[in-house]
């Protein structure tokens, strides 16, 4: 990663929130598309060495995203956004969830509120995601489940995927 790119992960454990802050080398509006379609998701969404798979996707508000994170073994491990509000490559919110392949969502895991947000630095790109638990203890959780790593390494395959895209 070019470590010049602004990097930041801010627990804040008074809001129960986590704020992550990521500078990017394309402009805005190709950022923001690799955030909202499903082709682009598809190729960056995981840590590696996994890899994402969209079961269904509509990008509006109060449309969803349910897609799994799949290991190189096949272990699957799914997920579910539903979109709350949307202003076209500046932001958008989301309600986020762990769920099953038929989208059932996993009670005994954290859900969250996500805000993520686009601006332009420079000629590059700032994505800021804010994420809201309902508890300490459910940001806590996320944090001992590697959130920071996970985060740094998919964002590194954004990376990647946008040298591509240009």
């Amino acid at each position: 990663m070019n470590s010049i790119l602004q990097f930041d992960f801010l627990a804040d454990k008074q809001n129960n929130t986590l704020t992550i802050r990521r500078e990017f080398l394309a402009d805005r509006a190709l950022v923001w598309d690799c955030y909202t379609k499903r082709e682009l998701l598809d190729q960056w969404f995981a840590p590696k060495p996994l890899t994402t798979k969209t079961k269904s996707m509509d990008f509006r508000e109060g449309g969803h995203w349910h897609y799994a994170m799949v290991e190189p073994n096949g272990t699957e491990y799914w997920g579910l956004t539903h979109y709350k509000k949307i202003q076209s490559i500046d932001y958008y919110t989301t309600t986020d969830a762990f769920s099953n392949e038929a989208g059932e969502i996993n009670e005994a895991l954290p859900q969250a509120a996500w805000r993520v947000t686009f601006t332009d630095k420079g000629e590059n790109t700032l994505v800021e995601t804010i994420v809201t638990y309902k508890s300490l203890a459910d940001l806590e959780q996320v944090i001992q489940m590697g959130m920071e790593q996970g985060m740094i390494a998919t964002l590194e395959k954004l990376d990647e995927l946008l040298l591509t895209l240009k």
